[in-house]
C-alpha cells in the first residue's frame, strides 16, 4: 500500500496564514502537483480529544496542538505532513518511492546517540495505521501539556518522536537508515538550515528547507528548545531537563516569580 497523495498541514488559532506559510504552500503545489492539500484546524478537528492538546489549545500554544494532530491524522489517513515553514525545492519522487519517512535536524555522533534529533516538523510521511505512530500517540495520551496550570512543556515533539525511534534501533550518523518501518533521512535532506545558527548548506541530497519560523513562540520558548539538547548531552537527560525548565521558568516569570511558583507547588 502506497502513501496516499495528500499533504496535511495544521493551522490552529484562527489567525491568517503569514506570507512565509503561503510561499511554502505554493512550493508544495509546485512539486506535488497531483496531491490534495488539506488544512486541519478547529473546524475539522476536535481540540478536546485528549488532555494534552486541550491544555495546549487553552494556553494558546497552537504549535503544540499541531504536534499531536500530525501524528493522529497520519495514523488515521496516511499521507504527507509539512510544517507551514517548510519550503520544498525539488520533487520528492525518490523519497516517496522508498516509503514512509522522517528526517533528522541533528545527526548526532557515532559516540553519542543522545544528540540525534528526529524532527517531525521537517516533513513526515506514512501509510495509515503504522505501529510507530500508535506508539507516539499513546505517549501523548499519557502526557499533560501543563503542570499545575502553568506552561512547562519540556518534552518537545522532537523528543516524542526521537525517544521511541531510539528504542527501535535509531543510531547517530549521516546515513539513511530504516527504523520501525520508516526511512530516517539525515540532516542534509530536509534540514539544511542549522536550527541554532540558521546557516544554510544545500547539497545534491537536499529536498526541502525548514525555515524555523516559530512565529507562535515567545523568546523564552525558543531558548528552551535551543538549550535543551545541549543541557541533556552535558548533564544527562534527567538533570538536563531539570536545569532547562528551571531556566525557562526564571526567564518567563522572573527570579522572584519563579521562587513564588516553586513555593506554591511545594505547599501543594
Amino acid at each position: 500500500m502506497g502513501i496516499p497523495k495528500i499533504i496535511h498541514y495544521c493551522w490552529f488559532g484562527r489567525n491568517p496564514l503569514p506570507e512565509l506559510a503561503q510561499k511554502c504552500i505554493e512550493s508544495w503545489k509546485k512539486y506535488f502537483p497531483d496531491y490534495e492539500i488539506k488544512e486541519w484546524n478547529e473546524d475539522n478537528y476536535d481540540v478536546n480529544k485528549i488532555p494534552y492538546i486541550k491544555e495546549a489549545y487553552e494556553a494558546k500554544k497552537y504549535a503544540f496542538v499541531s504536534d499531536y494532530v500530525r501524528f493522529d491524522i497520519l495514523y488515521q489517513y496516511g499521507g504527507v505532513y509539512f510544517d507551514t515553514d517548510v519550503e520544498v525545492i525539488k520533487p520528492f519522487d525518490e523519497i516517496l518511492k522508498n516509503g514512509p519517512f522522517m528526517g533528522c535536524e541533528r545527526n548526532g555522533t557515532e559516540s553519542d546517540d543522545s544528540n540525534i534529533a528526529v524532527a517531525p516538523g521537517l516533513g513526515i510521511a506514512a501509510t495509515a495505521g503504522m505501529p510507530i505512530y500508535k506508539e507516539i500517540l499513546e505517549d501523548y495520551n499519557n502526557s499533560h501539556f501543563c503542570s499545575d496550570g502553568n506552561y512547562s512543556a519540556v518534552k518537545t515533539v522532537v523528543l516524542f518522536a526521537t525517544e521511541p525511534l531510539l528504542k527501535h534501533g535509531l543510531q547517530s550518523g549521516d546515513h539513511v537508515q530504516e527504523v520501525a518501518g520508516l526511512k530516517i533521512y539525515p540532516k542534509e535532506y530536509f534540514a539544511p538550515k542549522d536550527v541554532d545558527t540558521k546557516k544554510l548548506i544545500i547539497t545534491k541530497n537536499t529536498y526541502s528547507i525548514h525555515h524555523y519560523d516559530a512565529s507562535w513562540a515567545e523568546w523564552y520558548d525558543k531558548r528552551e528548545g535551543e538549550r535543551g539538547p545541549k543541557l541533556r548531552k552535558f548533564f544527562g537527560k534527567w538533570l538536563g531537563n531539570k536545569i532547562n525548565i528551571t531556566i525557562y521558568v526564571i526567564q518567563k516569570y522572573g527570579f522572584f516569580g519563579a521562587i513564588k511558583k516553586a513555593f506554591i507547588r511545594k505547599k501543594k
